[in-house]
């Protein structure tokens, strides 16, 4: 868990207690397989295929989540100096990511990139619009349905109030999307029949709190996102650090990132908890159902 003040956690509960918590989700989801992998960043899905990031890593799996292919020198042809990796999503054998430069809570040189799902490497990137007021970019996520490249962001200011879009064939900016009410301390972002879906860091790990997932319902005009609470993951093998989600649309199921064994401050590692001596990466495989 990134460290916080005890305004913006208060901020952070008011939050569940006043918009989402009351609005029931309409999915299910049961717990059936945890798997540990390289990456600690994001997680993504096609094809019997798992893709998993790594802040500086980029790394493949196949159906039974065996290591197939691995980049570990991701950021090899940038004109723009480049350090991080968010949560990331594959469309048509496609990775998208949302790279940037990121230091201590902070990040700049933020691009759209497009890398290859079978070498892993670098194909080409979107023309990132400065005078969005994007500041970090946590999490990528395509929408086929729309043609739609959404990107989040982490940091807790009035830019992260927002999702940017960008046209999925072209690479044109589209405009931004009001999130209401706003979530904290976003980590990922998916799309998925028709909703979009953020993962947020928004419990206290020295507290033993879950983090959570919200659902955005999207206005007819795509300014803006109704945000409702969709599931708290008090699951987990252990509280941690949220991260990366994807829908499994063929298998019927949901992957979430979790990281474990880390004291997160600033966005960046700084030490263990009792007990660790490395951070533990791990996806947990939801199978989907509908609620009554």
């Amino acid at each position: 868990m990134r460290i916080k003040t005890m305004a913006l956690l208060s901020i952070a509960a008011m939050f569940l207690l006043c918009g989402c918590q009351k609005q029931e989700s309409t999915k299910g989801y049961e717990l059936s397989q945890v798997h540990r992998v390289s990456g600690r960043q994001g997680i993504c899905t096609e094809g019997g295929y798992y893709w998993v990031s790594g802040s500086t890593t980029l790394a493949k799996y196949d159906s039974n989540w065996n290591l197939v292919a691995e980049n570990k020198e991701p950021f090899e042809g940038y004109t723009l100096e480049v350090n991080h990796i968010g949560d990331i999503d594959v469309y048509n054998n496609e990775l998208y990511l949302g790279v940037e430069y990121f230091m201590d809570g902070e990040g700049k040189n933020i691009q759209v990139a497009v890398y290859d799902g079978d070498t892993l490497k670098l194909k080409r990137v979107f023309p990132f619009r400065s005078d969005t007021g994007q500041l970090e970019c946590s999490g990528i996520a395509v929408d086929p349905d729309s043609k739609t490249v959404y990107m989040c962001s982490w940091i807790d200011d009035e830019s992260s109030e927002y999702l940017y879009m960008y046209d999925l064939d072209n690479g044109d900016y589209k405009g931004k999307m009001k999130m209401d009410p706003v979530p904290k301390w976003l980590q990922g972002v998916a799309y998925h029949d028709g909703n979009l879906y953020v993962t947020c860091d928004d419990g206290d790990a020295d507290k033993d709190e879950p983090d959570h997932m919200y659902k955005i319902t999207v206005s007819d005009d795509w300014k803006d996102g109704k945000v409702s609470l969709e599931k708290t993951f008090d699951d987990v093998t252990r509280q941690g650090e949220i991260e990366g989600l994807s829908f499994d649309k063929e298998n019927g199921q949901f992957l979430l990132l979790y990281n474990r064994g880390a004291r997160i401050i600033a966005g960046m590692p700084r030490g263990f908890y009792d007990g660790y001596s490395e951070e533990i990466h791990e996806v947990f495989v939801y199978d989907i159902t509908e609620n009554k």
